[in-house]
């Protein structure tokens, strides 16, 4: 996560962060080439240009999931581990609340936390309860 009062790309490698913040702080902060729009997640410069004028946008936090995995090492139950694309067009890895065998592609899902305390990295939850009957 960003550091919410850093504006450029570099904000990514700032030791401090925030002890204390607001709700209005809180989120998932993503960055947005000003060359050519490109949306994506903790880059110094863009995948598609090289460009370096990056700017720090809140991502709304809705997304669909496209990839799920259950790990069961160096950890001691199963967790979920997730790709998620978000609306406004970058792919993050985070974890997705739940049981874990009801996670699939395609479920949508909305941000719970920026940030896991332990891993670092976001968490959703699901927005819709899964299908649970057979077609």
């Amino acid at each position: 996560m960003f550091h919410p009062g850093s504006r450029t790309a570099a904000g990514v490698l700032d030791a401090e962060t925030p002890t204390t913040t607001s709700q209005s702080e809180e989120g998932l902060f993503y960055q947005r080439c000003r060359w050519c729009g490109t949306a994506m997640f903790h880059r110094l410069l863009c995948p598609v240009c090289a460009g370096s004028d990056l700017r720090t946008e809140r991502s709304a936090g809705l997304g669909v999931v496209r990839h799920a995995a259950i790990v069961q090492r160096n950890t001691p139950a199963a967790r979920n581990v997730s790709l998620v694309e978000l609306a406004e067009g970058f792919t993050v890895r985070g974890r997705v609340l739940g049981p874990l065998i009801a996670i699939r592609v395609g479920d949508r899902v909305q941000l719970a936390t920026a940030a896991d305390p332990v891993r670092r990295e976001p968490v959703f939850k699901l927005r819709e309860e899964p299908y649970s009957g057979w077609l």
